[in-house]
């Protein structure tokens, strides 16, 4: 594997104990070097427990990041579901950087009735503040988003992050093949986070079922969107990249696409 790619599951492999620690020493096992703490129902690890999650991490030269509560709108009107929002991402935040995490994943917001516009403003304004409290080492990784209601298209995230210093994209390639209904160009997507000069991008990819409206489930690693024509793009970029794979089977799919950018080397 490239020195500078990272591969893993998103949380804790199924054929792991049971622990986060116990997470990050099976992906190390199984050769694999990158996990995502799921905090998507609640932050629940408290901080000396992510400094232990830190320090096996470093032992083990395992790339840690984290993904934020799902419960997250800030495009809200609701002045207090927005503060809960912001305190969800501070939050994770705080333990990022306690196990030296790199990146603090969140999804944005909804539409709802705001003309997009509004929406964007209402992002960034939100993005602005904390980024403003976020540490220098911790950025503030906004995902692309795979439902035509959320706010969170490639071209959305890309500006949101050329407004606000210590955002950065999070490219879900599923979610961009199911938001444009069965279609992803890689080179397209790729050459769309040329302005910001990314020195490392971090993703997520699995298969992913869709309807009109966008994504509906994330599926194995069997058909679409493709995983070797991103392959070939990775390797012919020479991109740093991180590549968290939110398949339901977890590690099984993170060692597959392993094994393709493997094979491509062997080439």
């Amino acid at each position: 594997m490239p020195q500078n790619v990272f591969l893993g599951p998103a949380g804790i492999p199924a054929s792991a104990k049971g622990s986060t620690i116990d997470g990050i020493r099976r992906v190390a096992e199984l050769g694999l070097n990158a996990i995502e703490v799921e905090f998507v129902y609640g932050v629940r690890m408290g901080m000396q427990m992510a400094k232990e999650v830190g320090a096996v991490a470093k032992e083990t030269a395992v790339r840690l990041s984290v993904h934020a509560p799902y419960y997250i709108n800030l495009c809200s009107d609701d002045q207090a579901k927005l503060a809960a929002s912001k305190k969800r991402i501070m939050e994770s935040v705080e333990r990022a950087e306690a196990m030296h995490a790199e990146v603090v994943v969140f999804h944005p917001g909804f539409y709802g009735k705001l003309e997009k516009a509004e929406a964007f403003d209402r992002v960034t304004a939100a993005c602005t503040e904390l980024a403003d409290n976020t540490p220098k080492d911790v950025k503030l990784g906004i995902e692309t988003t795979g439902k035509s209601g959320a706010f969170g298209t490639l071209d959305e995230v890309v500006e949101v992050c050329k407004s606000v210093h210590g955002c950065v994209p999070v490219v879900d390639f599923a979610h961009i093949y199911a938001r444009n209904v069965g279609k992803i160009d890689y080179a397209a997507v790729l050459d769309a986070l040329k302005p910001l000069k990314l020195a490392h991008i971090h993703s997520h990819f699995s298969n992913i079922e869709y309807t009109a409206k966008g994504e509906r489930n994330h599926l194995v690693l069997d058909g679409h969107p493709a995983f070797k024509p991103l392959a070939q793009e990775i390797l012919k970029r020479n991109l740093g990249i991180t590549i968290i794979c939110e398949s339901p089977v977890l590690e099984l799919d993170a060692l597959k696409m392993k094994g393709v950018i493997e094979s491509l080397l062997r080439e």
